[in-house]
């Protein structure tokens, strides 16, 4: 929920947001009937905040984090990730993932960084389903909605969960919401990363910066502001363009699969209930 009294848009409430995320999170635990969560720790803010924000709905000695590198993964991203565990005091586990996947990676010598990366972060996602099932526990997502509107995520990969609470806080408001928490600084400072290969930086990887891009989105996905609206508050027409066609080729990332329709009420089409419909 944006704060109507602050100068920038993307300024929270934050007292405010952190009260409905830590009901929500309480709230979604009890409807599957579970009272324990699961989470992948990568080191970098997004999970790190939905840590903080996991232990303080919950308990911390209800959440479980799991850290996952591969081979190069860097060892400041399991430093940090450690920080989150020792500061929280949550249970936690290291698994290495790289003798999961070098067999599929060497069975295709020509796959390239990008297609590595979607394997790593899909690989991620069994361990955490598996220990999901393991701990009787809920796998909390991590994933910003600056990530989800732009596609900047692997689909069925760290876009994966049962529940997320990041999923409506663009990048620019997990920082402001992970300081808040008490984050580490050195989470705070470092340059935002998946860690998929040696030197990936997300901010170059996509060519903008996120402070910049999420007034952008804002203005155009939460206001639903026209391109001549967004020109008129200082945005190139051609930034602008860009980023609608990125949205919209996302598009198929933020929808379950489409199902062709031969019957009358075809399940995500006609047959639509909440999750916890009937409960």
């Amino acid at each position: 929920m944006i704060a109507a009294t602050n100068t920038s848009p993307l300024l929270l409430n934050v007292p405010q947001t952190l009260k409905v995320l830590g009901i929500f999170i309480h709230d979604e635990l009890r409807r599957f009937g579970l009272s324990k969560a699961v989470l992948g720790l990568s080191g970098g803010v997004d999970s790190a905040l939905s840590a903080f924000l996991t232990a303080r709905a919950i308990g911390a000695e209800n959440v479980h984090c799991v850290m996952m590198p591969y081979r190069t993964s860097s060892p400041e991203s399991l430093t940090d990730a450690q920080k989150v565990i020792d500061a929280l005091g949550c249970t936690s586990e290291r698994i290495e993932i790289t003798p999961m996947i070098e067999p599929l990676f060497e069975a295709d010598p020509e796959m390239d960084k990008l297609r590595k990366g979607n394997v790593m972060a899909r690989m991620r996602m069994i361990v955490l389903y598996d220990r999901s099932a393991k701990h009787k526990a809920l796998v909390i997502g991590t994933s910003n909605k600056s990530e989800g509107l732009l596609g900047y995520t692997t689909h069925y990969g760290d876009s994966a969960s049962a529940i997320n609470p990041l999923g409506d806080l663009y990048k620019s408001q997990v920082w402001e919401l992970a300081e808040a928490v008490g984050v580490p600084e050195s989470i705070l400072r470092k340059a935002p990363s998946a860690d998929l290969w040696v030197g990936q930086v997300s901010e170059e990887e996509l060519g903008l910066k996120y402070r910049e891009i999420d007034i952008l989105l804002y203005y155009m996905v939460d206001c639903r502001e026209s391109d001549e609206e967004l020109i008129a508050r200082g945005f190139e027409k051609e930034y602008i363009s860009k980023t609608r066609i990125r949205i919209r080729n996302a598009q198929f990332k933020r929808m379950p699969p489409v199902i062709a329709k031969v019957a009358e009420r075809t399940i995500n089409t006609d047959f639509r209930y909440p999750r916890d419909w009937g409960s």
